[in-house]
């Protein structure tokens, strides 16, 4: 028999944290799409947002990191997609997996998020920012890529390789499918491109 484990909602004061949170980053991208990414200011992001510069700086410590928010938050729930993954799965089939259910869930994507990823394209400040904040997220995935690993990984090469192919694939499937959205589903050049990249890590 299995307990079943209850995740405490979050209290009022996280709540009003995160919806302030979420609404710079909202403001942050607004205008970012409006004016461009190197145009706005964090005055003017805060201003937008209805909270003060001091606020602003008790959340995020510069536009780019407002901006990129949101990212955080999709390679947060990715990760935790993998981590449900049923323990039996080899790593990158729970990789794809994870990977396939996190696009169905996500549904249509999010016109923002759309534009947002245009600009990453076009500013090299915000994809130097990205680099740090998945880089983060990327240890995280290899923590959780190295618990489903039976071979002998001591010093975690192979699961940090692994976290790394497949972030940079997720990465390189938006660009190429912002390239002709038309032609073909997000979905579907993900999983071309997963299945190219796994090959390497087939046992």
């Amino acid at each position: 028999m299995t307990t079943e484990v209850r995740v405490p909602e979050p209290g009022l004061r996280e709540r009003k944290k995160a919806a302030t949170r979420q609404a710079l980053h909202e403001a942050a991208v607004r205008l970012a799409i409006a004016h461009g990414a190197d145009k706005i200011t964090v005055e003017a992001v805060a201003d937008e947002a209805g909270v003060s510069r001091r606020t602003f700086s008790n959340y995020f410590a510069n536009k780019e990191e407002a901006l990129l928010h949101g990212d955080q938050q999709r390679i947060g729930t990715l990760i935790g997609l993998v981590r449900a993954r049923p323990p039996e799965e080899e790593p990158w089939v729970a990789l794809t997996r994870a990977a396939e259910r996190f696009y169905e869930q996500l549904g249509e994507l999010d016109p923002q998020w759309v534009a947002q990823s245009r600009l990453l394209r076009t500013q090299r400040a915000l994809a130097a920012q990205q680099v740090s904040t998945f880089a983060a997220l990327e240890r995280e995935l290899a923590a959780a890529v190295g618990a489903r690993i039976t071979e002998a990984d001591p010093l975690g090469i192979r699961a940090r390789l692994m976290a790394a192919t497949f972030m940079t694939a997720m990465r390189v499937s938006l660009h190429v499918w912002l390239e002709a959205p038309e032609d073909r589903s997000l979905l579907d050049v993900l999983r071309r491109s997963l299945a190219e990249t796994g090959r390497g890590f087939a046992r």
